[in-house]
């Protein structure tokens, strides 16, 4: 077994003695930010020792490879984009506030997404079509190692997908903009220029999120074993348990306890160097 040690700053100090509680008999850089200790051990303190060190680790066995695997989905906000698109919306109408708690409790699983989404849909009623834009050209970044990412994930033959509790204006922008294979998500209401503070047809939530990446897979003829779910919130939950290899990617603490992978430190680009 691989053991995946990652951080900001990754101490030699640190690596040795990782190596010494996993058992490992070599230490291997993969990047400046990424090691790789070979023949460890899954033993008791490494989760803890690398909570305190602020480092990321993952216990990878040494024959996956990237290219093992066919498609990547992952949620947009606070996964691939490093902003709440809908928190935003908000910020237009002097309610960020009210909505980014409904948020939050929504991201813990203490709401469920669909009613979560209308009563924060509802609370953009009136907002300007033209602030949705404004939103995407001023406030969406994303994430540290997105491009880099999909980059990599591209060049070993996978396809990608973006599936969103958010809205179809900026999954359908960030589709073009990052030359996404697929793209999901749910469509605003407007009428006059103005969101009615309704969202059209069937709320992609929870259920729709693995409706959708199950519908492509099929699709794409694909095995679970060769999927890869990336998200951060409860809603992502089961669209990760619909894939292979699940990551929680700064995520909550409910779904870090039930993916395959955790990331806390590092950006998406540590992703691929679990399987590099």
């Amino acid at each position: 077994m691989n053991l995946i040690i990652q951080g900001m700053e990754v101490e030699n100090s640190d690596l040795r003695e990782l190596a010494k509680l996993a058992g490992a008999n070599h230490i291997e850089r993969i990047t400046g930010e990424a090691f790789r200790l070979r023949n460890a051990s899954r033993r008791e303190h490494i989760s803890e020792y690398c909570a305190e060190a602020e480092l990321d680790f993952a216990f990878v066995e040494p024959t996956v490879q990237l290219k093992d695997f066919g498609l990547v989905a992952m949620d947009m906000d606070s996964t691939l984009l490093a902003i709440e698109s809908i928190d935003e919306i908000a910020d237009m109408q002097g309610v960020k506030a009210q909505v980014a708690e409904i948020t939050q409790r929504t991201m813990r699983g203490e709401i469920v997404f669909a009613e979560s989404l209308r009563q924060r849909t509802a609370l953009l009623q009136g907002v300007d079509q033209e602030a949705l834009q404004y939103v995407y050209d001023n406030r969406v970044r994303l994430s540290p190692g997105a491009e880099k990412m999909l980059q990599r994930m591209k060049s070993a033959g996978l396809k990608t997908m973006v599936i969103s509790g958010g809205f179809t204006f900026f999954t359908d922008r960030i589709k073009s903009r990052l030359d996404f294979d697929y793209a999901a998500a749910n469509t605003l209401d407007v009428q006059n220029g103005k969101l009615t503070g309704k969202v059209l047809g069937e709320i992609i939530g929870e259920h729709g999120k693995a409706e959708v990446l199950n519908k492509v897979r099929e699709e794409l003829g694909l095995k679970r074993e060769q999927i890869i779910a990336i998200g951060d919130g409860a809603n992502d939950l089961k669209m990760m348990d619909a894939a292979g290899v699940s990551v929680a990617y700064h995520a909550k603490p409910v779904v870090q306890a039930k993916a395959t992978y955790a990331i806390n430190h590092v950006g998406l680009d540590g992703i691929i160097n679990l399987f590099e």
